[in-house]
């Protein structure tokens, strides 16, 4: 194991942690790819900054590809990466948790 981390989630979490990773990752794995305004009107109460450093973040782990399209006004989007689509039995996971979560009525 590498000496980097604790333990295995650890490592996952320091790829996919934080209040909008995971959310990006969902919202991506399920519409497919997205421009930026597009990820930041589906993921309320996100800055500019914060949606920018997260995307980043992604993107310099692997998770993310940003594809820029030579175009005026010029495009970007954003997508998964293969090796973020193994990610899906995670994000898959925690959708279904978050739904029991949610009607159990714990607070």
């Amino acid at each position: 194991m590498d000496d980097q981390f604790g333990c295995p989630v650890e490592a996952t979490l320091a790829v996919i942690g934080g209040k909008w990773k995971a959310v990006l990752i969902f919202h991506m794995m399920h519409t497919g790819p997205h421009r930026f305004a597009e990820l930041r009107r589906k993921t309320t109460g996100i800055s500019d900054r914060v949606l920018t450093r997260q995307l980043r973040e992604l993107e310099t782990d692997g998770v993310v590809a940003r594809e820029v399209f030579a175009e005026v006004p010029p495009r970007v989007e954003y997508s998964l990466t293969e090796y973020g689509e193994s990610l899906r039995p995670v994000t898959e996971a925690m959708c279904q948790w978050g739904k029991r979560h949610m009607t159990a009525g714990v607070a």
